[in-house]
């Protein structure tokens, strides 16, 4: 009887730990694909969108393309001072992949050099 009842709630503790894991590896893997195609889309031969695209295809290369449906792109400031913001907005993992969308929200950002001068 104590074998099964502590049995159990070590399944239950290690299962909570695996699970949390994989949210942050989920979290991890999203940021780091936000800023490299933040940094991708800022080249002198590339646009945002190239960014985003880039965004995209890291994500649905590493974890799934259902986390890479809601990538955007936003210009922050104006002149010397700009940056490039790429978010990304996914379902959060509750039960292996599976969650609530818009669970996740994260940003990378980029130094965008004016390129009129």
């Amino acid at each position: 009887m104590d074998f099964v009842l502590i049995g159990a709630l070590l399944t239950v503790i290690v299962v909570a730990v695996i699970q949390l894991a994989l949210v942050l590896h989920v979290r991890n893997t999203l940021i780091d694909a936000a800023a490299s195609g933040a940094r991708y889309g800022t080249l002198a031969d590339r646009s945002p969108q190239d960014g985003v695209e880039r965004t995209r295809s890291l994500i649905s290369g590493t974890l799934s393309p259902g986390f890479a449906d809601d990538v955007s792109y936003t210009r922050m400031g104006d002149g010397a001072a700009a940056l490039l913001q790429i978010r990304v907005t996914a379902p959060l993992p509750v039960i292996g992949l599976l969650g609530p969308s818009g669970g996740i929200e994260v940003t990378g950002h980029a130094y965008w050099p004016d390129t009129a001068d």
